[in-house]
């Protein structure tokens, strides 16, 4: 059983990084370091690959937490 207070902590964990990860996102795109080819969107390199498989993760487990921290927060 998880607790009021560690079940608005998870909310909060949750939140905070379906909010944060999507803007680093945005700053990835338009680092030069990402893209092999003059535009955007052209020729992908490391850099990107790495740092958006970094930003799925932790969008994937946010979003676990989030729902975790909820689903602990109705059941009391």
């Amino acid at each position: 059983m998880i607790g009021k207070f560690a079940a608005w902590l998870l909310i909060a964990a949750g939140v905070f990084n379906v909010v944060i990860w999507p803007r680093f996102f945005k700053a990835i795109v338009d680092d030069d370091r990402a893209w092999g080819g003059a535009e955007k969107w052209q020729d992908p390199q490391g850099f990107f690959w790495v740092h958006l498989v970094l930003i799925v993760t932790a969008m994937t487990l946010g979003i676990i937490v989030l729902v975790i921290g909820i689903r602990a927060l109705r059941g009391q």
